[in-house]
């Protein structure tokens, strides 16, 4: 399979994480948006707003605030490249939406893949929502908002320590949601693990959600 990461390649948590759920023997094909830019470069695509913001880590571990409409355009190239290269079932690993992408064949888009699981298991209720920055918290209710829900949301930086990680939990807990998504593609098995030992409801880890897509397209 391929996987388009929004930063750059390598990426070796996010392709452990999928591999964690798809049959042994798949191989993985990762790329990324940014590869073969510069710092420099990248620390000129900033997000114009809040909307327009994108979290994402490069492979020396510093994370980066990113413009989505810059990434947009080079991370469809990357998937048509996927497709020209023969890998029939490809990946974009960000939950964003991306309204101008145009990708051909099997192209899973964790978005789509988590708004769709969400409104199948929870038709009413209190929805509890992380994201990786603040300005994408404060924007929540306009991606998840629908009737007869009620979003919720917290700030967790992916990465984070294991305190950063259990204040985020326990502030999440108090706000009492039915059920708890973790949309970011950089949050790990191991923060979902964390959450729950603060929270006891369900919680989707986005990563393994789209991934688990994959694997019963492909087996």
């Amino acid at each position: 399979m391929g996987v388009v990461v929004i930063g750059q390649s390598p990426r070796p948590a996010i392709e452990a994480e999928i591999a964690a759920v798809l049959s042994p023997g798949t191989t993985i094909e990762l790329r990324g948006a940014l590869d073969g830019m510069s710092r420099g470069e990248i620390d000129r695509i900033p997000p114009v707003d809040g909307a327009d913001a994108l979290f994402t880590s490069l492979p020396n571990g510093d994370n980066v605030r990113i413009s989505k409409k810059a990434v947009e355009g080079r991370a469809n190239a990357q998937l048509a490249k996927f497709r020209q290269d023969g890998i029939d079932v490809a990946m974009l690993a960000c939950t964003g939406k991306f309204p101008n992408l145009a990708p051909e064949g099997l192209v899973i888009l964790p978005s789509a893949v988590l708004h769709k699981m969400v409104e199948a298991v929870l038709p009413r209720g209190r929805l509890g929502v992380f994201s990786p920055l603040a300005e994408q918290t404060a924007l929540i209710a306009g991606k998840w908002q629908r009737d007869h829900v009620e979003v919720v949301g917290v700030t967790l930086q992916p990465g984070s320590d294991d305190a950063a990680v259990d204040a985020a939990a326990r502030a999440m807990a108090a706000k009492q949601p039915d059920l708890v998504v973790l949309d970011c593609m950089s949050y790990t098995s191991a923060n979902k693990a964390r959450v729950r030992r603060h929270y006891s409801g369900p919680v989707i880890l986005s990563i393994a959600a789209a991934a688990r897509i994959v694997e019963e397209l492909l087996s």
